[in-house]
């Protein structure tokens, strides 16, 4: 059976097992979650059933094959991995489960997944029964060797016909090598089919409209309007792009949290089911939840409603699970 491939950097989340102060009496110790980004969506399409392949590179060490077997029990295959180079990166999360907007400090110079390059890679290997590639923008915004890697793949994944995702998630503390976003990303984005991000990202990354007065107390609906508006310029300007998914998430406090989607192709425009609570979890992951509901409901050819409900409950249901892997529940 053909799966889903993602691709991206696999890291290590550190976490203040007292929420906040690391170093001093009482504040020495930390929790270590796997995650990124992609290996948060291959977790999440495991557990809903859908099959799934990752792809990133590891160091020959305990570490890797603990991470490997734990994703391997989730159904996620991770033989398509590479092994080479001397460390896993890394995040240090200073607030608990990011309940606050705490400072979070990467690690990821020197990875193993930093140093990939295109000779390490065999196609034919790399997408025997793949019919889906699944990537972020948080891999070309680690460094211009790794923005120039990600082409030829999309490339070949298109010249393969098989359909390509992007999440268009921005980490400002990455694009530290002097290529703005805006310099990458439109380029690479032209080779998928569907896309996910928020209205905010879209413009950063490939210059499409929003308003600049929107905030907190923006109505669901006007919201829905700007995001109609954004995917239409998405269609516009990216004859392959074919769906179109936002999401809106606000928080008040640490323990709150206001989530609702959007979908879009040419024909339909769609808003998901509004969510509130006050008893959110772990917050970290909600939006890779959310692109793993998205990809699985298209891949089960839903229709627009239950597309969009699929997705924007499954990273609702992840604010209530600790750790970056979801439980796959929508």
């Amino acid at each position: 059976m053909n799966k889903v491939l993602c691709f991206g950097e696999i890291l290590l989340r550190l976490q203040s097992a007292s929420g906040g102060q690391l170093l001093g009496k009482g504040h020495n110790q930390l929790k270590v979650y796997p995650g990124g980004s992609e290996a948060n969506v291959a977790a999440g399409l495991a557990q809903m059933g859908t099959p799934v392949a990752y792809c990133s590179a590891f160091p020959d060490n305990a570490l890797s094959s603990e991470i490997k077997n734990e994703m391997a029990l989730l159904g996620v295959d991770t033989e398509k991995s590479m092994t080479f180079g001397d460390r896993i990166g890394s995040y240090l999360l200073l607030s608990a489960n990011g309940l606050s907007q705490g400072e979070v400090i990467y690690d990821r110079k020197y990875s193993s997944f930093s140093q990939f390059a295109i000779e390490d890679i065999d196609f034919d290997e790399l997408f025997a029964d793949i019919d889906w590639f699944h990537w972020t923008a948080l891999s070309p915004a680690l460094n211009e060797h790794i923005a120039e890697l990600i082409e030829p793949i999309l490339a070949e994944a298109k010249k393969r016909n098989i359909t390509i995702s992007v999440d268009l998630n921005y980490r400002s503390k990455l694009w530290q090598y002097g290529q703005e976003p805006i310099d990458v990303m439109p380029k690479l984005v032209a080779y998928c089919d569907v896309l996910m991000g928020n209205i905010w990202a879209a413009n950063k990354m490939l210059g499409t409209p929003v308003s600049n007065d929107l905030d907190r107390q923006t109505s669901s609906e006007r919201y829905y309007s700007e995001a109609k508006e954004s995917a239409k310029a998405v269609f516009a300007s990216f004859p392959n792009v074919q769906h179109v998914a936002y999401t809106f998430r606000f928080m008040d406090n640490p323990k709150h949290n206001l989530f609702y989607g959007t979908y879009h192709r040419r024909d339909i425009d769609t808003l998901s089911a509004i969510y509130e609570t006050e008893d959110v979890v772990d917050r970290i992951g909600s939006g890779d939840a959310f692109m793993a509901g998205y990809i699985h409901a298209l891949k089960q050819h839903m229709d627009a409603q239950l597309i969009i409900n699929i997705a924007t409950g499954a990273g609702f249901q992840k604010l209530f699970v600790e750790g970056d892997f979801g439980n796959g529940k929508f």
